[in-house]
């Protein structure tokens, strides 16, 4: 779906760069502007993430957990395992 916008810059510098960087990337303006909007929306769904991030890291902390390494371990030892004794119940 198509949908048009007007934007007015009222700065002329910027406006000029802009249609610079199309003719140089041999897009539109309208390309641009628009992979910079979703850029921006997106990095606002990040930014939205960091305090559920950062909620789920205290809560790791607090409680305790386990490091890529040990699990890494643990895996590997387990393939090990298996890999020797090829009729034991696989998970």
């Amino acid at each position: 779906m198509k949908r048009k916008v007007t934007l007015v810059f009222h700065d002329e510098d910027l406006y000029t760069q802009l249609k610079i960087e199309a003719v140089k990337r041999r897009t539109t303006a309208s390309n641009i502007v628009s992979d910079a909007v979703r850029e921006w929306l997106e990095s606002r769904e990040d930014a939205e993430l960091i305090p559920v991030i950062e909620s789920v890291r205290s809560e790791w902390n607090k409680g305790g957990g386990r490091s890529w390494t040990e699990v890494e371990r643990e895996l590997a030892e387990s393939l090990n395992r298996n890999e020797e004794n090829p009729q034991a119940k696989r998970v």
